[in-house]
């Protein structure tokens, strides 16, 4: 069982992992706070006992894209603006740019994105967050990458 103290690493460790991948799929500050709240809600309410940090990693990652996928499916839910890319610290706006072209990728493709290049996560991690095969993973990282190329090039055009 999960201890308090553990808890409080895991907040401490993670949270904002959650968010920013909450934030990718919502594309809104307030409802990937929501998420966030969330996942961390239902973490402390199951107290699952995790043999790693990995482990714990993982678990949170499933459960924010599950939860963002929950969000995104309400009946309520209708579309809004994009808001909160101007809390983001960016180092320079090229690295605006290119987080508003991943953001504009289909879920599929900036979900795979956003875990391999931003959090880190090899091609088989991220099979195993997300339970979809490896070869999946590549075609789709290999698809967004298309896309963003193209995009870029437009832009560039």
């Amino acid at each position: 069982m999960l201890s308090e103290a553990a808890y409080t690493r895991y907040a401490e460790l993670y949270m904002d992992m959650v968010y920013r991948v909450a934030f990718g799929y919502v594309k809104s500050a307030a409802d990937a706070d929501d998420v966030t709240q969330s996942v961390f809600l239902r973490l402390w309410k199951r107290r699952p006992d995790f043999g790693s940090d990995e482990h714990a990693k993982y678990w949170l990652l499933r459960v924010t894209i599950n939860e963002s996928k929950r969000l995104l499916c309400a009946p309520w839910r209708k579309c809004e603006p994009l808001d909160g890319l101007d809390a983001l610290p960016l180092p320079s706006p090229e690295h605006r740019e290119l987080l508003d072209a991943v953001l504009r990728l289909k879920p599929k493709y900036r979900t795979v994105i956003y875990l391999h290049y931003y959090e880190g996560l090899s091609t088989e991690e991220i099979a195993a967050v997300l339970g979809i095969p490896q070869n999946t993973v590549l075609t789709h990282l290999r698809r967004a990458r298309q896309q963003l190329k193209l995009d870029w090039t437009e832009a560039e055009e």
